[in-house]
């Protein structure tokens, strides 16, 4: 009798954990509603909610569920770096490794950048910064992890929609935080787009308690939790140096022949060192000051150019507007820099420049003054604001040149003007 009891204890028990590993994976009846794909006809799912929604597990379950119900076979897995496909997408807690039972997880082949599951479905490995490996591969189906982060966004974005080429309606899932970059902003525009927003309290019923408490403490009501907590799109980017209300638009006083009257016109230079389809922008700003000390921001000559083309351009634009120094940072290649412009006119006024403190503590003093009204743009410079508002002290990554030469062109009409820097003239 007792032996009996016991096998039935055994049985019973066995079918609890049966029930309970049912239960756990069963993800329809787990998600909340806006965790489900959407009904209709639509080519893009993009998921933009804040951190701790349950992006990453939406984007798993709803790959796994495709794949076990025979709706997709080739999958491509874009993060934005094959650590983070790797971590995140695969091998972390809401990975796709993790919401499949033990039983039924599908075969893990790190080296070739790919899992198989039994069904003969393959997900393959991208990440964003080698988005040229996207030539070539074609699949049905994409899961594309916080692109809005993305250092290229746009170029991954384009490489990964003309591999989705297979089957009769290929379709990609997209979890991201929002950032106001113009690529997200299109994709919100889209009518090829389905949007599903959410918040991190939509998942408070899975977060630590204690989290939910510091986060509101920390961060509720401010910009940064308004985009990384509730996923609003913020028209300026939160932590970022200068804000969009920063600049304002007002031209200096013109002569009759066109030009500014004011005291002192500089063309600031950061020169590029390379001249290759990757290669960084040559920054070329114009700033002036009048007698009252107003900076104005006159012109953004900046551009991807052979060495020949950006000191052509700053010579013409040295005459055309009788300025009175060019200011070049030679960090990068100082002498081809002094060589290029005598080569054109031995006789401009030059004065070199080194950065040797963090691009923050030069550009902060800067911002500063748009913060009190001390600088103005002329007119709209659409790529230098988009640049000056985008930068954000420690995150970004990509060399802000014409930041840059924005930042030596004011600090030596504001900020070096009692200085006596030495000039170097060619004879």
């Amino acid at each position: 009798m007792k032996n009996t009891d016991h096998l039935r204890h055994l049985l019973q028990q066995e079918l609890n954990q049966r029930r309970d590993l049912t239960k756990r994976y069963d993800w329809l009846a787990n998600a909340r509603p806006n965790q489900r794909p959407p009904d209709g006809s639509w080519k893009t799912w993009m998921i933009l909610a804040g951190r701790g929604f349950g992006k990453t597990r939406t984007g798993s379950e709803t790959l796994r569920h495709w794949v076990q119900a025979g709706q997709v076979k080739r999958i491509a897995l874009v993060g934005g770096s094959l650590h983070e496909v790797r971590s995140v997408m695969v091998e972390g807690e809401s990975g796709l490794l993790n919401v499949h039972p033990p039983k039924e997880r599908p075969l893990y082949v790190p080296s070739q950048r790919l899992i198989k599951w039994p069904n003969g479905s393959i997900a393959q490995f991208f990440g964003a910064e080698a988005y040229e490996q996207l030539r070539g591969p074609q699949f049905d189906c994409a899961w594309v992890d916080e692109l809005a982060k993305f250092r290229h966004a746009k170029d991954v974005w384009q490489q990964l929609q003309l591999c989705l080429r297979l089957g009769h309606s290929p379709k990609c899932i997209v979890t991201t935080t929002p950032r106001p970059t113009q690529l997200m902003k299109d994709l919100l525009n889209s009518p090829d787009v389905m949007i599903t927003r959410g918040s991190t309290f939509d998942n408070a019923a899975n977060l630590a308690p204690g989290y939910l408490e510091q986060i509101r403490k920390q961060f509720l009501n401010t910009r940064l939790g308004a985009q990384e907590l509730y996923a609003e799109m913020l028209t300026e980017t939160a932590g970022a140096l200068w804000q969009r209300s920063m600049i304002q638009y007002h031209p200096p006083t013109y002569a009759d022949d066109g030009r500014p009257e004011l005291e002192r016109i500089v063309i600031a230079i950061d020169p590029a060192t390379t001249t290759h389809d990757h290669s960084d922008e040559t920054g070329i700003i114009v700033a002036g000051i009048d007698a009252s000390k107003q900076a104005y921001v006159l012109e953004d000559l900046s551009g991807k150019l052979s060495p020949h083309d950006w000191g052509r351009r700053v010579i013409d634009s040295y005459y055309r507007l009788k300025a009175d120094r060019v200011v070049v940072e030679v960090n990068k290649g100082g002498d081809l820099v002094e060589n290029v412009l005598k080569a054109i006119d031995p006789t401009i006024p030059l004065k070199s420049v080194r950065a040797t403190r963090g691009k923050y503590t030069r550009a902060e003093p800067i911002a500063a003054l748009y913060e009190q009204n001390r600088v103005f743009h002329a007119t709209p410079l659409s790529i230098l604001e988009q640049q000056i508002c985008d930068y954000i002290p420690g995150i970004t990554t990509k060399s802000p040149d014409r930041m840059d030469a924005l930042v030596w062109a004011l600090t030596e009409l504001m900020l070096d003007s009692e200085k006596h820097p030495k000039l170097k003239i060619w004879s």
